[in-house]
């Protein structure tokens, strides 16, 4: 088979291309912000702004269709972020970084967006059927590696440069600069290498029907059975994480004096990032062997409590604050980050599938797009507030208060299990 029209060839990088820029905006900048100073309160309220591309993402994904093609927007998104973390990299060392990078990290969020709706569909447009069932599982790992790299690797290269460099700013600027060339180079490589299927191509002609269409598709999602309480049920079953996303990598930074753990650039990139994600990465696997056999609505509540209760381990670190300068403390910090995130990675499944159940029907893709809207617009407005919180609570007042919100969690979970059809999920 021809190269270009292998998808082992562009699959792979694909989906690794389309992980990282989520993690740099979500992730990286919370990091970065904390080791250039910035307050909680500062950093939860202007990173939680970030998520907006991807709350509002279904409002401009028909113009990605009636605009070129998908395989165009995929190579131009990527290389607009490539250009774009360049240009955070030379605004970090400047006078007025904040405004610059937030203003850069804007764009990068709705470059990352926009990928993701045309990266996912090329996906679609390129493979049959059969191929597409068949990758899914190769897109979700390489996604998830893309995970491991942003939130584990580069901020690991960060660290290193920190101490190497003896600037925090010219450290940050650095790993950016690794991420823009990797982008600008990914970008070569796939305007080579993807296929050009005939059936990838503008749907201009037929713009106002698409958009009819796109209007419509709206009208009918809001129509479903039980929608409003699917909406609160979406919102709210993240809640005490969208809190903690914010402020875990802040508590692992702070120093012992100011209620966190003290610990340095690289020792987090080893911990939340590469630990944690392994962690999460299992219990994805085994929440999906757990689903397949039991049935969504069957493992929907133990699936809620595996993503809330292991949130303890935060309140028990926050209150005992072990040493990461011991060995004894760093595997203590270790196994209760990975716990947590075994935890997550169980919980989220049934998340996930609930979101497929509810979009089920005409429309499905659309659909399913809008419940993520949701999900993200969940993890948007709680994390704004979490700095405000924790200044006001301190670490082990915020972890306790994270703790009360997973009762929202629980209850919200009782209330929609009662409509799913008791045989969705499961195996034949």
């Amino acid at each position: 088979m021809n190269n270009n029209k292998n998808p082992w060839w562009w699959i792979p990088t694909l989906y690794f291309a389309e992980g990282l820029p989520y993690i740099a905006v979500n992730t990286l900048s919370v990091i970065l912000y904390k080791k250039l100073g910035m307050s909680n309160a500062d950093i939860a309220f202007y990173t939680g702004w970030l998520y907006l591309p991807w709350v509002i993402k279904p409002f401009w994904s028909p113009f990605v269709d009636i605009i070129r093609t998908k395989r165009w927007w995929t190579v131009t998104m990527q290389l607009v972020l490539g250009v774009s973390l360049a240009l955070l990299a030379f605004t970090i060392p400047a006078d007025f970084w904040l405004q610059a990078s937030l203003a850069v990290f804007w764009l990068i969020g709705f470059a990352s967006a926009t990928h993701d709706i045309a990266a996912d569909g090329f996906y679609m447009t390129a493979l049959d059927s059969s191929q597409q069932s068949f990758f899914v599982g190769i897109r979700s790992t390489f996604y998830r590696c893309a995970t491991v790299f942003g939130q584990g690797i580069l901020v690991i290269i960060a660290g290193t440069l920190e101490t190497a460099m003896d600037s925090v700013p010219k450290a940050w600027s650095v790993t950016f600069l690794i991420l823009s060339v990797f982008f600008l180079a990914v970008t070569l490589y796939h305007h080579c290498i993807l296929p050009r299927p005939v059936s990838d191509r503008s749907t201009a002609e037929e713009g106002s029907s698409v958009l009819r269409g796109f209007f419509g598709t709206f009208g009918s999602f809001f129509r479903k059975k039980g929608v409003w309480v699917a909406v609160l049920f979406i919102l709210l079953y993240r809640l005490p994480e969208a809190q903690l996303v914010k402020i875990i990598n802040p508590f692992l930074l702070d120093g012992r004096d100011a209620g966190g753990l003290g610990l340095s650039t690289a020792q987090v990139g080893l911990v939340y990032g590469t630990i944690g994600i392994i962690g999460l990465t299992l219990g994805g696997i085994l929440g999906g062997i757990i689903a397949s056999r039991q049935g969504l609505r069957r493992c929907l509540l133990p699936m809620a409590l595996c993503i809330t209760l292991p949130d303890l381990v935060y309140c028990y670190l926050a209150m005992t604050q072990p040493s990461g300068e011991s060995w004894w403390g760093m595997l203590l910090i270790n196994a209760c980050v990975f716990i947590e995130q075994l935890g997550y990675g169980i919980g989220f499944t049934s998340f996930t599938l609930y979101m497929m159940y509810f979009a089920r029907g005409e429309s499905q893709t659309s659909h399913y797009a809008i419940c993520t809207a949701f999900m993200a617009l969940g993890m948007m407005l709680p994390g704004m507030a979490a700095g405000w919180i924790q200044e006001k609570l301190g670490y082990v007042g915020f972890f306790w208060w994270a703790m009360i919100c997973c009762i929202v969690t629980i209850l919200i979970t009782l209330i929609v299990k009662r409509n799913i059809d008791p045989q969705y999920g499961k195996k034949s």
